[in-house]
């Protein structure tokens, strides 16, 4: 078969694929997006935020290329969603916490706007990241770079074994790394 032709067959193939998830996305929305939209404003008690995240929810489907079965579509949107909501929660108490940190602090101390989006935003890194440890390499790790504890007090009160806590710490420390340079880093 020529390459001009496989390619050309190649990209009609891809264009129908394409088509075929459009419609079907477009199907999804037409059919469930009223539905969560109202989902989600009985869950957050806030028709702005309930827009925000069925946006985002569909963002989410969208990006993983396929869209799920019929009879699978409302709770795959909810399960969707229930995790946006989630991390919506997670990132007004974080930022919440730093606001009243902040007001705590005097006038000519405060940081500007500009770097407290930053902080902000950098804190909602690490916890996320913080979030996908298992609890003992979480717990370990924070002893260790904010407590200041040294391994052996670690296992201690984690009641390991040291090496155990040099596991934990070394996990934690990749998944930082991959975090500031990438999985493939």
């Amino acid at each position: 078969m020529p390459v001009e032709y496989a390619a050309c067959e190649y990209g009609q193939t891809r264009g129908i694929m394409e088509s075929h998830f459009q419609r079907e996305m477009g199907a999804l929305y037409r059919d469930h997006h009223g539905w969560l939209r109202g989902w989600l404003r009985k869950k957050l008690g806030n028709a702005f935020d309930a827009a925000d995240l069925a946006h985002d929810t569909y963002l989410r489907v969208l990006s993983t290329g396929r869209a799920p079965h019929d009879d699978d579509s409302r709770r795959y949107l909810a399960r969707i969603a229930n995790c946006l909501v989630i991390d919506l929660f997670r990132r007004r108490h974080i930022e919440t916490a730093y606001l009243e940190t902040l007001a705590a602090l005097p006038e000519p101390v405060a940081p500007s706007p500009e770097t407290r989006a930053l902080v902000l935003e950098a804190l909602i890194e690490i916890d996320t990241l913080l979030s996908r440890l298992p609890a003992k390499a979480r717990t370990a790790f924070l002893l260790c770079k904010l407590e200041g504890l040294g391994y052996r007090e670690i296992a201690e009160q984690l009641q390991v074994s040291v090496s155990s806590v040099e596991k934990y710490i070394a996990q934690a420390l990749r998944e930082c790394y991959a975090v500031q340079f990438g999985s493939d880093a």
